[in-house]
């Protein structure tokens, strides 16, 4: 076992040393990019909004988690909000959604940005909708593709009622509770009319919460809102006629329109927030799928602390 050990760690030491000779390789090719750029204290950073929006600090890996984290995201707004260096921020969406809480909590960020004098704009890939339009709508402006899905603006709350398939393969479920409706939404029993309505009222009230945003966001009026908070999704081109976005094009052309509004004259200079090194992404999917709660290849909780501060160094993409 010992043994084992020792072979992990080398195998560990050696795909840091690879990680670092290819980091420092993209730090120097960063270095000797040419071109006209923008003088300094006029740079555009971009945050990438991808995947199921949650309220946990799991962020994507190499493996693919698809997780766009509030925490994350919230972080990498503050620190754009700090740097003075950047004077616009772009949010790159390709999300269906998530959480309304962590939705929230991310959009009450750009709220702060924006009162800080730096503009925002929402440039929409694939999908940006529910969650994710509910950020895209704090934005200065919005551009999507042609064909984006967007929209969706609307709140979905689910149980699953197995009581029968429960009564079918003998399973007994024994609930203990403190009050009628502690246990409401358990897959062991149906909802009671009273549960239905409560949780009806919840959804009725993060509903007109969003819609509240889309409101004020799109300087919108709310009755006009209401039209097209039904739940269903539109193209960009649909949204555009609609008034939920601004424009269309792509990433570049959001990146032109971002410089364009913050008066930043030549090339903008680029600033990704967000990226963390390779053998971080690396490090944060396998401890995620494939041995949690475990120390990582053998490694202490200290020895791998000391590796990811090892790596805090240019990312490689």
């Amino acid at each position: 076992m010992a043994g084992g050990v020792s072979i992990n760690k080398k195998i560990v030491v050696g795909l840091i040393a690879g990680v670092i000779v290819l980091s420092l390789a993209a730090a120097m090719v960063s270095g000797q990019a040419g071109g006209e750029k923008a003088s300094a204290g006029e740079a555009i950073g971009v945050i990438y909004v991808e995947g199921i929006i949650t309220g946990t600090r799991a962020e994507g890996s190499i493996f693919g988690t698809g997780v766009a984290s509030g925490p994350s995201l919230m972080k990498q707004l503050r620190e754009a909000g700090e740097d003075d260096s950047i004077k616009a921020v772009l949010l790159r969406i390709n999300s269906p959604g998530g959480s309304a809480a962590a939705s929230q909590e991310v959009g009450n960020e750009i709220d702060k940005l924006r009162k800080q004098g730096k503009v925002v704009v929402a440039s929409m890939g694939d999908t940006a909708a529910s969650g994710g339009y509910w950020i895209a709508a704090k934005a200065d402006k919005i551009i999507a593709d042609p064909a984006t899905m967007t929209g969706s603006i609307g709140v979905i709350m689910e149980t699953q009622n197995m009581q029968e398939l429960f009564d079918k393969i003998g399973i007994t479920p024994q609930t203990i509770k403190s009050g009628p409706h502690k246990d409401m939404g358990s897959p062991n029993r149906p909802l009671t009319d009273e549960e239905r309505a409560i949780m009806q009222q919840m959804v009725d009230d993060i509903y007109q919460q969003f819609v509240d945003v889309v409101a004020e966001g799109r300087k919108m009026k709310r009755e006009k809102v209401l039209e097209l908070a039904d739940g269903r999704i539109f193209t960009g081109r649909q949204a555009k006629e609609h008034g939920l976005v601004d424009e269309l094009g792509n990433y570049y052309d959001a990146i032109k329109l971002t410089g364009e509004l913050a008066g930043i004259k030549g090339e903008p200079v680029i600033r990704e927030f967000g990226y963390n090194s390779p053998f971080e992404m690396f490090l944060s999917g396998v401890r995620l799928q494939a041995f949690p709660g475990s120390d990582f290849l053998g490694l202490s909780p200290g020895e791998v602390g000391a590796f990811r501060e090892l790596l805090k160094i240019q990312p490689l993409f």
